[in-house]
C-alpha cells in the first residue's frame, strides 16, 4: 500500500430517505469513515441527506469549495430507483471524471455478485477534491472500498501534481 499522508480530511455523505428520517441508521457512513483512517483519511464531516438532486449537490460543493475535504465519499443513490440520483448529482458538480475507479469498483464487485455491475456510481474531481460515489450497503461499501482505497493516496500526490 501507498504510504499514508497524514490527516487529509475525508467528507462523507449518506444519500438517504429513511436514513434522513430517521427510520434506520447510517451503518455505511460510519464504516467508510473508520476505513479512511488506514490511509491516513480524517472524517471532517459526516451528514445525512434525503435522496434530492439540490440537497446532494449542496453538500458535495460544499465539502470541495469551503470545508477543503480532499475526497468525498457518497454512499447510497447508485442504485436503479427513482430516487437513485447520486450519480447525477455528483456528474452535475464534478469537473473531470475518473472512470477507472468505478470500472475497479465494478469489476472487483463482479468477482463476488455479478449484482456490483448494477452500481450507477461514478468517480470525479472537483477543484483539489476527489469524489467517489459508493454503494449503499455496508457490505457493498466495504466491497467498494477496499478495492480502491490504496489508490487514494497516489491519487492526491497525482491531483496536488506529483507524476504518475
Amino acid at each position: 500500500m501507498e504510504k499514508a499522508l497524514q490527516n487529509f480530511k475525508v467528507a462523507v455523505l449518506t444519500s438517504s430517505d429513511r436514513c434522513s428520517r430517521g427510520e434506520t441508521q447510517d451503518e455505511s457512513g460510519k464504516l467508510i469513515s473508520e476505513m479512511v483512517k488506514a490511509i491516513g483519511g480524517q472524517a471532517a464531516a459526516c451528514d445525512i441527506v434525503p435522496d434530492e438532486i439540490d440537497r446532494i449537490k449542496e453538500r458535495l460543493i460544499y465539502y470541495c469549495d469551503t470545508l477543503k475535504a480532499r475526497v468525498v465519499f457518497t454512499t447510497g443513490g447508485t442504485g436503479f430507483g427513482g430516487r437513485d440520483i447520486t450519480p447525477e448529482a455528483t456528474g452535475q458538480v464534478i469537473e473531470r471524471l475518473i472512470p477507472g475507479l468505478s470500472e475497479l469498483m465494478r469489476a472487483e464487485g463482479l468477482k463476488k455478485t455479478k449484482k456490483a455491475m448494477l452500481s450507477r456510481g461514478i468517480c470525479g474531481i472537483r477543484k483539489n477534491s476527489i469524489i467517489i460515489n459508493l454503494p449503499g450497503s455496508p457490505k457493498a461499501v466495504k466491497e467498494s472500498l477496499e478495492a480502491v482505497l490504496d489508490l487514494i493516496p497516489h491519487s492526491l500526490e497525482m491531483l496536488d501534481g506529483g507524476g504518475h
